[in-house]
């Protein structure tokens, strides 16, 4: 088992829990290159995968240690990896659900908004916090949130970094429903998505 993702198996869903919530579930290169690697092999039967974390914590994104290491000739290849694997979550023949169980911030968000649904508990927040570091999102946040929040909204995120909670959330589109168990709720999701109320 990773030290930083819990695969777990029920039926024709797999469920990918980030583990390490003491530190806000970094998306490190580490686990990037780990997730890319298990979506790969993801079992022709899974139905639905599902995204979680751990604790008041979905994920935190992209590791800000690595990313002030990161040197001039490094900056394209680490957005590009980022990229690949939310472009490789968006092209999975399966259900895939982000159950957020509580911060999703940057490249969390950016995962989330890869995601055919996005499920959250009544504690999550949201946010795009880059700009107060002096950094925006490279993982393709900037195309996706747009498309499904519209432009105006997703520059008040990207522009301000403000946090914004679920209730919000669900009134922006950003998330489809809000479930005190966003997980068992993604379980039992069926087709079509307007069953739930939006």
């Amino acid at each position: 088992m990773s030290r930083a993702i819990d695969i777990e198996h029920r039926d024709h869903a797999v469920i990918l829990r980030f583990i390490r919530p003491e530190i806000r579930n970094p998306l490190s290169v580490v686990v990037v290159e780990e997730l890319q690697g298990i979506l790969e092999s993801v079992p022709v039967d899974c139905e639905r995968l599902i995204f979680t974390g751990t604790g008041n914590v979905f994920a935190s994104g992209a590791d800000l240690r690595e990313i002030a290491a990161i040197g001039p000739d490094e900056v394209k290849s680490f957005a590009e990896r980022g990229q690949r694997l939310m472009n490789t979550i968006a092209a999975l023949p399966c259900k895939t659900i982000a159950a957020i169980n509580g911060f999703c911030f940057g490249g969390a968000l950016d995962l989330a908004v890869s995601c055919d649904i996005r499920i959250a508990q009544p504690q999550a927040e949201f946010s795009h916090p880059g700009t107060g570091l002096g950094i925006i999102t490279g993982w393709s946040g900037t195309q996706r949130l747009p498309r499904l929040i519209g432009q105006g909204r997703a520059l008040e995120m990207f522009m301000t970094a403000s946090r914004f909670d679920a209730a919000t959330a669900l009134r922006w589109g950003l998330v489809d429903v809000i479930a005190d168990d966003a997980v068992t709720a993604a379980l039992e999701i069926n087709s079509p998505l307007p069953a739930f109320p939006r």
